[in-house]
């Protein structure tokens, strides 16, 4: 009735227009050009896009947007809300004034964390929010059943349900065959498992996301095969990989988050070497709330990928149609008859300057600013208390070794990348346990099990941080979301880690041998609902400058990267529950060089 409605509208001369935006600049991705036109809605529905004075009546709203560009609102093809420690509603709350009208998030944070209670608990908030929000869920958890250990094992067995959950689209990264050489050399039934989930999604009209990084050849095709559909990918780091991917017909996504900045380099296989830009897809994967509110979201995005040489156009279309067919969203991704009425109007398409945004032919956000209320949605009390181990002890956290010197390995920090370096360092040895060096920024990393299952805790040395004295902690460790810490001595780390415990997850920092700052993520450990998204911003710039200003930390956003050294399907050298991992060997070293 809704599409008869639109019909009489256009075929009568006595029904009009809801709104008409007035002679912009129409960013047509269909045909890659700009031209003026109008845009009419009805509803929550475009009309048409043309001369729409015809649509015109004496109670339409008439916006007039000469000399702006008229956009297809943007896609975030990958995310997870977890990273930025903010709920659907919050991230939302901050994405929407800047364009963003449809989030595609993947939950196995929270999946890892809490198994299916925690994604049903996402999904409902996700039908809560005005924006669209799709989910695409975890078909295995931990990524690697041998190396870490996660709060909740999803295998298989638990498909039906989770798919079946509201604003579930499909399957999300498949990394438990990322490393695809030793996953099937060492734990083939995880393939079996994956191939037994991707086949029912499939069968069931549901999509599957990949996840392959730094693979070629023969181990790219056995993964692409496993996702027995169309694969992406938005773990892609370098040229070569793109180029490798679009030519076996990977969707790419491009990720440009607040720590992993992939875009310039993959974005070459189009500006270098002429490829066909249709599988190229930005994706933030990652975005820390302060960025998301000084920065933007996809505008910010799709600007770095205008001034890396891409056609503005082009690059929109990287966020809008691009996407759109991708995940078989036939309502959005272009400005046409019949689609949805979302839409950024934007006032400086070289710099991505988004004036306003209509959402399903509603004005909800001019000039950075949100004008509509958002529902509260509740967490419920079974998806918190989700860290359910003992303290810690210095003793518990030491690396044992003999003599006075040990050569020791030591993972590498690499700034603004998921990948990991891998180094060895001489140290000294006191009272049979290693020492931290400052001098060399050597320092302790430790991955501490948080669920109760076995109380293991993975150490080893790390460099790239900076740090001059104390420690801090997190819950918040990629994927399995254990308690990581970094620091210059063990009674800091300690401290830092137990109060992490005593809060029930969250962020911790300890100097001195007591905490100076804090945040509480009750959610998961992982997610604060006591906080807006401007608080969270404000709080995580806060410790931020305690890490900096306090610690002499170096690196910037230092939480999100040393979450990612807890990576296991990332090479080279991460840390998790059961120790150090090499990842490209599918193997846990021993800290100290034998």
């Amino acid at each position: 009735m809704e599409y008869r409605e639109l019909i009489d509208i256009l075929m009568s001369d006595k029904h009009f227009a809801d709104v008409v935006l007035y002679q912009g600049n129409v960013v047509n991705v269909l045909t890659r050009e700009i031209y003026r036109a109008d845009i009419a809605f009805k509803g929550k529905y475009i009309l048409m896009v043309g001369d729409a004075e015809k649509l015109i009546g004496p109670d339409t709203i008439v916006v007039d947007v000469q000399g702006k560009y008229l956009s297809p609102g943007f896609i975030d093809s990958h995310m997870h809300f977890e990273s930025s420690m903010l709920t659907i509603t919050e991230f939302s709350r901050l994405s929407i004034p800047s364009g963003t009208t449809t989030l595609v998030a993947d939950p196995h944070e929270i999946g890892n964390a809490l198994g299916p209670i925690g994604i049903k608990a996402m999904a409902e908030e996700a039908s809560v929010v005005p924006n669209h929000v799709h989910l695409v869920v975890p078909a295995l958890t931990p990524d690697s059943p041998d190396l870490e250990t996660a709060g909740y094992d999803i295998t298989s067995k638990d498909m039906k349900e989770i798919l079946g959950y509201p604003n579930v689209i499909g399957i999300g990264e498949l990394q438990g065959f990322s490393n695809a050489k030793h996953v099937y050399r060492n734990t083939p039934e995880v393939i079996t498992d994956l191939l037994a989930s991707t086949i029912y999604a499939r069968s069931i009209g549901k999509m599957v996301d990949g996840n392959a990084p730094e693979l070629f050849g023969n181990e790219l095709a056995a993964h692409i095969i496993s996702t027995a559909g169309e694969c992406s990918c938005h773990e892609t780091t370098t040229k070569a990989e793109c180029v490798e991917k679009l030519r076996q017909g990977v969707y790419v996504f491009m990720r440009e988050g607040s720590t992993q900045r992939n875009m310039a380099e993959c974005i070459r296989a189009v500006t270098e070497e002429g490829f066909d830009s249709r599988r190229c897809i930005l994706a933030t994967d990652d975005m820390v709330a302060e960025d998301l509110e000084k920065l933007g979201h996809m505008n910010e995005i799709v600007k770095r990928t205008i001034n890396e040489g891409v056609n503005p156009v082009e690059a929109i279309q990287m966020v809008t149609i691009n996407p759109a067919t991708y995940f078989g969203l036939k309502d959005r991704g272009i400005l046409a008859p019949g689609k949805l009425a979302d839409v950024a109007i934007i006032s400086d398409i070289n710099n991505m300057v988004v004036d306003a945004v209509f959402l399903e032919g509603k004005l909800v956000a001019s000039q950075g600013k949100l004008l509509i209320d958002l529902p509260t949605y509740t967490y419920p009390d079974e998806v918190k208390h989700s860290v359910k181990r003992n303290p810690v002890t210095e003793e518990e956290l030491k690396i044992p070794a003999n003599g006075s010197e040990a050569t020791v390995r030591c993972i590498g920090l690499i700034p603004d990348q998921n990948l990991s370096d891998d180094h060895e360092v001489r140290v000294k040895v006191q009272q049979g346990a290693v020492q931290a060096d400052v001098r060399q920024d050597a320092l302790y990393i430790v991955c501490v099990e948080r669920y109760g299952r076995n109380g293991s805790i993975g150490k080893a040395l790390v460099k790239g941080f900076g740090l001059e004295q104390g420690a801090f902690a997190e819950s918040v460790a990629h994927d399995t979301h254990n308690i990581m810490a970094v620091g210059t001595n063990l009674k800091d780390m300690a401290a830092a880690i137990n109060h992490v415990i005593e809060m029930g997850g969250g962020l911790a920092v300890a100097k001195g041998g007591r905490v100076i700052d804090d945040l509480r993520l009750p959610v998961g450990g992982l997610i604060t609902d006591e906080l807006t998204g401007p608080e969270v911003s404000l709080k995580i710039a806060s410790i931020e400058k305690t890490v900096k200003d306090q610690l002499g930390g170096k690196v910037h956003a230092p939480f999100m990267h040393l979450s990612f050294l807890a990576l296991s399907t990332s090479p080279k050298w991460k840390i998790t529950d059961q120790g150090l991992i090499d990842v490209n060997n599918f193997e846990i070293l021993p800290p100290v060089v034998e």
